[in-house]
C-alpha cells in the first residue's frame, strides 16, 4: 500500500498544510510536530515559489515571507530530513511546476524522496501534462496526487484511473483560503470518484472550522487544511506551534468523533 493511502487507515484523515520557512524553518518545525502529535494522520509541506498561481493571499503571503526569509528548496529538503527523525505520519510536498523544472525534475524527486517525503501536489499541472513529472515520481517512490475539481467533470474519471496515493478534490472555484460555507454539491463528484478508483480522496479549499472538517469527510475519506492553518501562523509568527497544536488537535476531534 501506498504511504500516503497509509493515512487513511484508521478512519477519517486530516490533512494538515504549512509553508516551510514561514516565517523560519526552525518554527515550521515546531508547527509539524505541534499538527502531528494533536491528531494530523498526514502534512503537506509547501515549497515557496514566487508566483503561486492557485493559492488567495494568505498562502501567498507565506511564501513571501518564507523566500524573504532566504528558505530554498535544497534547505527544506535537509529541514525534511531532520524531521524525519521524530515525526513519522505521512509527508508530501506541495510546489509549483517552475521549482521542480528549475531544480531538476529527476533530482528533485531524488532528493525528495531521500528526505522521507511519500508523495508530491503540482497544483498547476494539469492531467495532460503531468506525464514527464509522474515517470520522475515513480521511479522514486512517490505518488504524484491527482487534483479534481468541479470543473473537471467529464475528465474526472479519466484522471482518476490513474490517480495514486489520494485523490485531492478542490471543493471550490477560485485560490485557496477560508470560505464561511462550502456551497458546492460535491456528493456526485465524490460518487463518480469512487466507481472509477479504490483509493482514498480528501476535500480541500476553504475548510476552517471542525463543522466544515466533519462535513467534507462525511463525503469523503478526509479534510485538507492549508490557509486557517497559514493564518494563525501569520499573527503568531515564532510562536505558532502553541495555537496551531490547539487549532488542529479542535478539528481532529471532530473528525475522529463525530
Amino acid at each position: 500500500m501506498s504511504e500516503l493511502a497509509k493515512a487513511f487507515d484508521h478512519g477519517k484523515a486530516f490533512i494538515a498544510f504549512v509553508t516551510c520557512g514561514d516565517p523560519d524553518l526552525e518554527t515550521t518545525g515546531k508547527v509539524v510536530r505541534a499538527m502531528a502529535e494533536n491528531g494530523a494522520d498526514l502534512i503537506e509541506l509547501g515549497i515557496p515559489f514566487s508566483d503561486p498561481t492557485a493559492e488567495g493571499p494568505v498562502i501567498m503571503g507565506a511564501d513571501k515571507r518564507a523566500l524573504d526569509g532566504g528558505v530554498t528548496t535544497d534547505d527544506i529538503f535537509e529541514f525534511t530530513k531532520e524531521l524525519r527523525k521524530d515525526v513519522k505520519i505521512p509527508m508530501l510536498y506541495m510546489t509549483y511546476a517552475n521549482v521542480v523544472f528549475h531544480y531538476g525534475a529527476e533530482e528533485f524527486c531524488r532528493k525528495a524522496s531521500e528526505a522521507g517525503v511519500s508523495g508530491l501536489i503540482l497544483p498547476d499541472v494539469p492531467f495532460e501534462e503531468k506525464a514527464d513529472f509522474d515517470s520522475m515520481c515513480q521511479k522514486y517512490g512517490i505518488d504524484l496526487v491527482s487534483m479534481v475539481a468541479p470543473t473537471s467533470e467529464s475528465r474526472i474519471a479519466t484522471i482518476v484511473s490513474e490517480a495514486r496515493g489520494f485523490v485531492y478534490v478542490v471543493s471550490s472555484l477560485g485560490v485557496t483560503g477560508t470560505r464561511t460555507s462550502i456551497t458546492t454539491d460535491l456528493k456526485p463528484m465524490i460518487d463518480l470518484i469512487r466507481r472509477n478508483t479504490d483509493i482514498p480522496c480528501a476535500i480541500g479549499f476553504g475548510i476552517s472550522t471542525p463543522e466544515q472538517c466533519r462535513d467534507m469527510a462525511a463525503l469523503a475519506d478526509g479534510a485538507i487544511v492549508g490557509s486557517a492553518i497559514v493564518k494563525i501562523i501569520a499573527e503568531h509568527g515564532r510562536d505558532s506551534a502553541g495555537p496551531v497544536g490547539e487549532y488542529v488537535r479542535s478539528m481532529t476531534q471532530g473528525l475522529k468523533n463525530p
